[in-house]
């Protein structure tokens, strides 16, 4: 069985040993190098050449997330596990920006490294159980940011009279419903369509339930 080169990267030494005399009980792996800081991990993966780089995500100067983004730039086949003390929201984020495989607090157990290290080894992501979920709640925001900014150009009027053409509704129905003018409610559709870019109503009518437009017109 090959086995996985691994890179260790964090400003104390005696972290860098800590991890290095655990991974030595695994035969999976081999240490092939050391850094304590984000240039000497850059010299390092060019050197060495490693699958992984276990790196902390605060060293000095270059901090371990713009090292990382570096690294995965630069050396697309290595993949790299930020290590951290705190489980704070902004550096997740970032760090999964930068192209992290994994995301792990050092407060895990030996086992559950080992697994987090066999998991990206084999080219799947990574994440602390302690951050899951909140990368999930912050998907969950951004695609509803996104979705809601999807009709941004609108009026409030506008959205209600594109909701109605969504729901197959005519311009004569449309304008009963919404107490308008049929030619107001023509000239509505021909701005909706302008400002959205589209072609006809039919295509105004899929981007509507695409970007889920009911859940965002009272």
């Amino acid at each position: 069985m090959k086995k996985q080169r691994i890179l260790l990267v964090d400003d104390h030494e005696v972290v860098r040993l800590g991890l290095k005399s655990l991974l030595e009980h695994y035969p999976q792996f081999e240490v092939v190098g050391e850094a304590g800081s984000a240039r000497e991990a850059l010299e390092k993966v060019q050197t060495c050449k490693p699958d992984v780089a276990v790196m902390d995500i605060r060293l000095p100067g270059v901090s371990g997330i713009e090292a990382c983004e570096q690294i995965v730039n630069q050396h697309p086949n290595v993949k790299v596990i930020m290590l951290t003390s705190y489980a704070e929201d902004e550096m997740l984020f970032a760090a999964i920006r930068a192209g992290a495989s994994g995301y792990i607090l050092k407060q895990i157990g030996s086992e559950d490294l080992i697994k987090a290290l066999d998991s990206v080894s084999r080219g799947e992501a990574l994440l602390d159980p302690a951050v899951t979920q909140r990368v999930f709640q912050e998907m969950r925001r951004a695609g509803k940011n996104e979705e809601a900014s999807a009709f941004s150009s609108l009026s409030q009027q506008e959205k209600h009279v594109l909701l109605l053409v969504s729901e197959g509704k005519t311009n004569r129905e449309i304008a009963k419903s919404l107490y308008l003018g049929e030619g107001t409610v023509r000239n509505y559709v021909s701005s909706i369509l302008s400002k959205l870019n589209m072609n006809n109503r039919a295509e105004a009518a899929a981007y509507a339930v695409e970007h889920r437009l009911k859940e965002y017109t009272s």
